[in-house]
This record gives C-alpha cells, structure tokens and sequence, in this order.
C-alpha cells in the first residue's frame, strides 16, 4: 500500500512539473517578440521578423476601412522618419481613438511584403492624462 501512495504522489509531482515548466515556456514564447519602430523593422529581413511590435504614427490619408466596418489597412510611418513607411493589414475591432496622426503600437507578422496585424492599440492622446484633464477644467471652470 505504501508503494503505491509514493508512486501516486510521483506521478502528481511529474505532472505538477510538467504543466509548470510548460506555462513557463508558453510565457516566454509570447513574450519573445520583437518592439520596433518601422525604421528598425523595414532595416530587418522580413524572414527574421516571425513576429514583432511596432510603433508608429498614421499617415494622412491612408486609412482603408472594409464595407463591414471590422478592421482596417493604413500607412503606419516611423515616428522621427516620415519617409520610413509600412503598409497595416488589419481585421478586428478598431479603437475609437484610432485616426489619422494616432500612435499606435500593432503585434502581428509581416507577409508579402505588408504587415499583418493581429493586434492594434492607440496611445492615449495627452488629453486624458491627469496633469492636463486639471489644467483643462481650471480654464474650463
């Protein structure tokens, strides 16, 4: 009876290990991507870029958005270099505060030669930070 609670509790501690050594590895395999400006990217060969993270700024004019209203394809430019630009494929729910002018930070992977976004975010305009919100209100107030 005693050998067969030790090999019940071995078991248990393998699969312990296991699920914690495979969470472990399932972590740090998503968070393994690479955050770049588009210059940094564009100066990159696409075959290295399994996936990255990039942030820029949208260009005038080229926001592309579908007859369903679900995603959108832009220009998304360096935010020092104008000239440094990356044509965004995305499809999902795009933010209230994406427009044109908008940072943005996009995870995705590129593909013939355009980037596929899987995720989009805009930075939040300065606006909503506190230090402004109160200066607006004592001119406001």
């Amino acid at each position: 009876m005693a050998k067969r609670s030790r090999s019940i509790y071995l078991i248990a501690f393998l699969l312990f290990v296991g699920g914690l050594g495979y969470m472990i590895w399932s972590g740090v395999s998503q968070n393994g991507v690479y955050f770049l400006n588009v210059s940094e990217a564009l100066a990159m060969e696409s075959n290295t870029l399994q996936s990255a993270r990039l942030f820029g700024t949208v260009a005038n004019d080229s926001i592309l958005r579908p007859d369903d209203g679900l995603g959108a394809t832009f220009t998304l430019e360096d935010a020092n270099n104008k000239s440094q630009t990356i044509t965004v494929a995305y499809k999902g729910v795009v933010p209230d505060t994406f427009d044109v002018g908008s940072e943005v930070i996009i995870e995705g992977t590129f593909q013939q030669n355009k980037f596929m976004a899987k995720t989009l975010m805009t930075k939040c305009p300065s606006k909503y930070q506190k230090e402004n919100r109160e200066k607006n209100n004592i001119k406001n107030g």
